[in-house]
C-alpha cells in the first residue's frame, strides 16, 4: 500500500470528524433557538461530545484492536456516520445531546489507530510529519468543512449540516475500503499491561500537557461566534469567513507543529504553548476591529493546532509498548481538554465576566500546560542523572 494513499484516506476521515467536532461552535446560536436553549446550554453539545471521546476511546481501541485495521477503521466510520444522521433528525436537546455522544464514540478510536497506521507506513524520522499529514484532514475541515456547514446551518438549517457531515462518512468509509488491505485479525490485547503503561508518571504528564493545552484552545473556539458577535460586532458573513481564517491558522500550524517535533519534542511543545498563551493575553484587543481580528484569529490558530502533533508523539513515545491505546487515550484527553474548556468559558460568560475574559481563562490554561512541560523535563533529567550516577558505581 502507497503510504501518500494511506495518509489521504486517513486525512478525508479526519476531515469528516472534524466537521461534526468543529461546527457546532459556528452553529450555537443557530442550535440554540432551535431546540430553545441557551447558548451556554447549547455550548453543553460541545462538552458531551468530548466527554463521549475521552470515555471511548480507550474503550473502543481495545475493543476493535481485535480487528483487522481496516475493518476497525470503517466500523468506526460507521458509528461516526450513523451518530450524524441520528443528529439531523433529533427532535429536541436532550435527543441531539444523545446523538451527539453516539458520534464521539468513533473518535478516539479512529484518531489512535488511524495514527499507528500513519506512523507505521512512513521512516521512523518523518513519524511526526506522517501524523501531522493525517490531523491535516482535520485542520482542512476547518477552512472548508465547518465553515460550509455553518453557512448551511444559517441558511437552510442546522439538520441538513449534521446530514451533510454524515454524507462524507460514507464517501471515507470507500477511501478507507480501497486503500488499506484487508490485514489479519488483532490479537487479543493485554488490558491489564497496557493500562499500567498508561499509570507511568511521564505519560500521565504528557496527557496533563494534551488537556491544558487542548482545553486552552477550546475555551476560546467554543464560543468564537458569540465572542465575534459581542467584541468584534461581526455579521454572520465575518463569523463565516472568521471560521475559515482560523482553518487557515490550524492548518499552518499543524504542518508546522509536526516539523518542529521532528526537530525536538520538548522544544516544540514548549515554544508553542508559550505562544498560545501569549497571543491569547492580548487576542481581546485585537478582536475590537475586523482586521484584528482576521489577523489574529490565524495566529491564534496556529498556534492552537499548532500544539497536536508533539502532544501526540509525547504520548506514543512515552507509553512506546501500547502505542494504540496511548494515541487514542491521548485524543480522548484533548477531547477532555475540550470539555474543560467549553465549560471553563460557558462559566466565564455566565458569570458576567465579558467575552475578553475568554480568552484570559484559555491563556492560564497555556501556561499551566507548560508548566507541566517543564515538570515533566525536569524528571526527565532528574532520572537520567541517577541512571548516570548508578552506571559509575
Amino acid at each position: 500500500m502507497k503510504s501518500s494513499a494511506v495518509l489521504f484516506a486517513l486525512a478525508i476521515g479526519a476531515f469528516a470528524i472534524g466537521t461534526t467536532e468543529f461546527a457546532p461552535m459556528g452553529l450555537l446560536p443557530v442550535i440554540a433557538q432551535g431546540v430553545d436553549v441557551s447558548i451556554p446550554t447549547a455550548g453543553m453539545l460541545v462538552s458531551a461530545y468530548a466527554v463521549g471521546v475521552m470515555l471511548g476511546a480507550p474503550v473502543m481501541t481495545l475493543l476493535f484492536s481485535r480487528f483487522g485495521r481496516r475493518a476497525a477503521l470503517v466500523t468506526l466510520m460507521l458509528i461516526f456516520t450513523a451518530g450524524n444522521l441520528l443528529s439531523a433528525l433529533a427532535p429536541g436537546y436532550t435527543t441531539l445531546l444523545l446523538s451527539r455522544l453516539v458520534t464521539s464514540l468513533n473518535h478516539g478510536a479512529f484518531f489512535g489507530i488511524g495514527a499507528v497506521v500513519a506512523a507505521s507506513v512512513v521512516p521512523k524520522d518523518k513519524q511526526a510529519s506522517a501524523i501531522a499529514a493525517m490531523f491535516m484532514g482535520l485542520t482542512v475541515a476547518n477552512i472548508g468543512g465547518v465553515p460550509a456547514a455553518t453557512w448551511i446551518g444559517q441558511q437552510v438549517g442546522w439538520r441538513l449540516a449534521f446530514a451533510g457531515t454524515a454524507a462524507l462518512g460514507l464517501i471515507t468509509i470507500a477511501a478507507l475500503w480501497m486503500v488499506l488491505p484487508k490485514g489479519e485479525a488483532g490479537t487479543r490485547p493485554d488490558v491489564r499491561r497496557e493500562l499500567k503503561v498508561l499509570t507511568r508518571p511521564e505519560v500521565l504528564l504528557a496527557m496533563g500537557t494534551t488537556v491544558l493545552g487542548a482545553g486552552s484552545m477550546f475555551t476560546l473556539y467554543t464560543y468564537v461566534a458569540p465572542v465575534l458577535t459581542e467584541i468584534t460586532h461581526a455579521s454572520p458573513g465575518f463569523i463565516a469567513f472568521a471560521l475559515v481564517l482560523i482553518g487557515v491558522g490550524f492548518t499552518i500550524g499543524n504542518s508546522l507543529g509536526g516539523r518542529l517535533a521532528d526537530w525536538s519534542l520538548d522544544g516544540a511543545t514548549r515554544i508553542i504553548l508559550l505562544a498560545l498563551a501569549l497571543i491569547m493575553v492580548v487576542l481581546p484587543w485585537a478582536l475590537g476591529t475586523h482586521l484584528g481580528a482576521g489577523m489574529g484569529l490565524v495566529v491564534w490558530g496556529a498556534a492552537a493546532f499548532g500544539m497536536v502533533p508533539p502532544v501526540q508523539m509525547r504520548v506514543m513515545q512515552a507509553a512506546a509498548e501500547a502505542p494504540g491505546l496511548a494515541s487514542s487515550v491521548n485524543v480522548g484527553a484533548f477531547n477532555l481538554g475540550n470539555a474543560v474548556g467549553a465549560a471553563l468559558g460557558g462559566a466565564v460568560i455566565s458569570q458576567g465576566l465579558g467575552y475578553g475574559a475568554v480568552a484570559w481563562a484559555g491563556a492560564a490554561l497555556a501556561a499551566g500546560g507548560l508548566g507541566l512541560v517543564l515538570i515533566q523535563g525536569r524528571m526527565r533529567r532528574g532520572q537520567a542523572g541517577h541512571a548516570a550516577a548508578a552506571g559509575n558505581l
